[in-house]
């Protein structure tokens, strides 16, 4: 690893660690050492769009699940409204 020399080259960096600090901690902790080996935010979100992106087939049947749990949801007229929004 090299240190940044120029302002550009610095600005990269800051960036690129708030980027992977970003992607690291949205991850559940026994996610976060798989991705943590990455020495960049780039090469670490390609990898995360391999490993959970799933192929069209995968996408095509968990957007119709989706779709079916929000054509199942219902609420009652006498759930308030935060409630209801809390559980959709």
């Amino acid at each position: 690893m090299t240190i940044p020399a120029t302002v550009e080259e610095k600005t990269y960096k800051k960036n690129d660690v708030k980027a992977r600090s970003l992607l690291l901690i949205s991850f559940p902790n026994e996610h976060q050492l798989t991705f943590d080996q990455y020495d960049d935010a780039q090469s670490m979100f390609v990898a995360i769009k391999a490993r959970f992106g799933g192929n069209e087939a995968t996408k095509k049947t968990q957007k119709a699940l989706l779709k079916q749990q929000y054509e199942n949801f219902n609420a009652s007229s006498s759930e308030s409204l935060d409630s209801i929004f809390n559980r959709l």
